[in-house]
């Protein structure tokens, strides 16, 4: 097992299990303590575990996990529905990508089409996609999130600059009532300039409450998840395209 899939996997257990010791890492992974010990301590210097009593629990409290967590999260899940979201791009379409975990599975299905350009606030996907020959424009700023989400002034005064065919963003949290969560300046910004908007989600981001709401779905050429919507949702934005995708 390499260092990154043995990390990937001490993160899904932590965040499973919330508090695990050392010893439990060790026999589950079958390998040695100086490995392991290894992989907590870049973890630890990440910001991504924090250890303590003789074993390791989640760097955050209450919130979002950190993003280079969530990434691994309902893998299967996010790749098939960035599948049928790069099924909504054309060739020769300008596309942004926002940072969220579920958009960067789209990059292998992008690949597969030609002449495109895509606008990113995400340091990952500008460098996933620059060894295509897509044009790629990273919008630049500060590291909002890290390890690789840029925001902040720089980014939307750059983003005000460009009017997309298509907007793919994935975000923390949604409502079975048709509201996205969010507040962020550079996601409202490129709704307002992008000629469609799809909404990449899954039934994990459903919750009840929402301190800041982005918008409703009737902002949206279409929202893309892994659950169907209640009929009295799709009732209320008939505009709105529900594509559901099948395990």
């Amino acid at each position: 097992m390499s260092q990154k899939l043995r990390q990937e996997k001490i993160l899904q257990i932590v965040e499973a299990r919330k508090y695990v010791t050392v010893r439990e890492l060790i026999y589950i992974l079958q390998y040695s303590s100086a490995t392991v010990n290894r992989d907590l301590n870049a973890l630890q210097a990440l910001g991504l575990v924090q250890r303590s009593r003789g074993g390791v629990e989640p760097a955050h409290r209450g919130g979002l996990p950190p993003l280079y967590t969530r990434q691994f999260y309902k893998k299967k899940e996010k790749r098939r529905i960035a599948e049928e979201a790069a099924r909504q791009v054309q060739n020769g379409d300008t596309v942004f990508l926002n940072g969220g975990t579920t958009v960067q599975y789209m990059v292998p299905f992008l690949l597969e089409k030609k002449n495109l350009c895509i606008i990113t606030n995400s340091l990952r996907l500008a460098i996933d996609l620059g060894e295509s020959d897509f044009e790629v424009i990273c919008l630049g700023g500060r590291i909002r999130e890290r390890p690789y989400v840029l925001g902040g002034d720089m980014t939307v005064e750059n983003a005000m600059r460009y009017r997309p065919d298509k907007m793919f963003f994935s975000l923390g949290g949604i409502g079975a009532d048709g509201c996205v969560a969010g507040d962020s300046l550079l996601n409202r910004i490129m709704l307002q300039n992008s000629a469609e908007v799809w909404l990449l989600t899954d039934r994990t981001k459903l919750v009840e409450e929402m301190r800041t709401v982005l918008c409703d779905f009737s902002a949206l050429t279409g929202v893309i998840s892994d659950f169907d919507f209640p009929a009295e949702t799709k009732r209320r934005f008939p505009t709105t395209s529900f594509l559901t995708v099948e395990e």
